[in-house]
Order: C-alpha cells, then structure tokens, then sequence
C-alpha cells in the first residue's frame, strides 16, 4: 500500500493511492496515518479494503508529512561508505545517532526555508524506515518486523550550525521545515529489499547525488537492532538512514549550498518523489 495523508497544514487527512495512482479518501476508516493504525493489525485492515469504494479525492491538494504525530526523528550520520569517503570521514564503528526536532517535519513538496543566518544550507537524500511495532532488544534477524513502511527524506542540514556553533549535530538539523517528509508511506510488503533501492537529489535540474542503499555502512536491519537495545522504538517513530555522496559540503574544488530560489528534487526507486523551493526565513 501507498499511504497518504493531505490538506491543510495541521489538518492533514489520511488517504490512499489505488492501482491507478488517484488518491483516495480513507477518514471513515482511521482518523490518520499514525499510532495503531501503523501496527501489523493496523495495517491489515487497511490493505482489506477494496480502494474502489473509497471517495476519490478531488483537485490536486497538499501532500503533507505521510506519518502523523511523529514520535521520535532518529537520524544515521555518515552511513553511506561513499559519502564518509567524499567528507574524508573514518567509517564509523557504531552508528552515529543525532535527532532531528519534530518541528522540522513538513511536506515532501513544502518550500524548505533557510533560517536567519543561514549560509551553508545542504541537501540530504536519505531512506526513511517508519516503525509500526513496538521494538525493544530485536535482533537483526527480525528487525524488519518492527517496520510498518519506508519513504523518501530530506535531511536538510546547515552546515555552519551543525559543525561550527557549539554542541551536536542536532542545531544544524533541527530548523523549520528541514525534514520533508513523503510522499507516501510505502507498507514493507512493497519493498522487497531496502538494501537495493536507487535514489537520487537534483538541484535546479542538475544531478548533484546519485547512489544506492547498497553502500550503507549499516543496514536497516543493524540500525533497528542497535537503536532498540538503546531505547524503545515505538510505532510512529521514524529513523533516516544516512545519505550517499554528492552533498553540497562535499563539493570540489569548493561546498557548493542553497540560496533562494533553488529547486530540489529528489526521489528513491518505488517510493516517490519531493520537490522543494527553497526560501528564507523574514
């Protein structure tokens, strides 16, 4: 299933994506895409329902963040070989954990505006693993279990914030509206192997980063298992995955980030595509 949510800004509706690609309305069914309605049970009833007798959605509105009422943003840094090699990083021996504030989460196709102060303003294609069960010491043969579904995130990052103001990674990461979010909630049973899957950022028209999951340093698998031996993972709760080469900061002979008016585009292969405009902050 490709799951939804859309409208307003805070009123986000849940919906899903029939065979033919239209939008369907699913608010008679469960009030969001979020909690229970992500577990194993939750997810039954859903791909039960014959998408044909669901009110087709009309016009073209607003994709909002395809989780609602997130519980934890966990983010994997450095976690493509490929990129830790273009940032001259050591490969982790653990994953690098950091986390993204819930206040950065919007829309796949939101504008993304840069803060006050902003200069080194990145892009950051990444798999994103959204947790539908309850997980706590899950090995990493059975990790998998715990997923409800993947999407597409843009772990948008100030650079100057994230590594030049003091303290973690977290204030480079946390701003208004860096963390689009969708388009759609792919359900697992969709995506044969997340450790294969291309995906790919433009900017303004140009390729700037082309890679695969398969150069994780870490697999989705490992990820679940180390960060549930550390806390409880609980449905709703999303982790990004780490990024692979070609982000700005990278860039030769000089980083190379955002101003006004850029266009991003960024898509993985079966799960969708964002487009943000990128502004600044009044």
């Amino acid at each position: 299933m490709k799951l939804v949510r859309y409208g307003a800004i805070g009123a986000e509706k849940p919906g899903m994506l029939d065979a033919e690609g239209t939008l369907r309305d699913l608010s008679a069914h469960v009030s969001d895409i979020a909690g229970d309605a992500l577990s194993d049970v939750g997810l039954a009833k859903l791909r039960a329902i014959d998408p044909a007798t669901l009110p087709a959605v009309a016009g073209s509105p607003r994709i909002g963040a395809c989780v609602g009422n997130i519980g934890k943003f966990m983010c994997i840094g450095l976690n493509y070989s490929d990129h830790a090699a273009e940032t001259g990083a050591e490969i982790p021996k653990h994953p690098i954990l950091f986390f993204k504030a819930n206040s950065a989460v919007v829309g796949p196709n939101d504008d993304v505006s840069m803060p006050r102060g902003s200069t080194n303003t990145d892009w950051e294609v990444e798999l994103g693993v959204v947790i539908g069960t309850k997980a706590k010491y899950v090995s990493k043969e059975n990790a998998l279990d715990h997923v409800a579904g993947y999407c597409v995130i843009n772990d948008v990052s100030e650079r100057h914030f994230q590594t030049q103001l003091t303290g973690q990674w977290t204030k480079g990461k946390s701003c208004d509206t860096f963390g689009p979010t969708g388009p759609w909630l792919v359900t697992r049973d969709e995506v044969a192997d997340p450790q294969n899957l291309a995906m790919s950022l433009d900017v303004n028209g140009k390729r700037m980063q082309t890679g695969n999951t398969s150069t994780m340093i870490f697999t989705v698998a490992e990820i679940i298992e180390h960060l549930s031996g550390l806390m409880t993972l609980h449905p709703g709760d999303v982790i990004t995955t780490g990024t692979p080469p070609g982000v700005g900061m990278g860039m030769k002979p000089k980083p190379v980030y955002l101003k006004k008016g850029d266009v991003m585009e960024l898509t993985i292969e079966g799960l969708g595509q964002q487009r943000q405009t990128v502004t600044e902050d009044a």
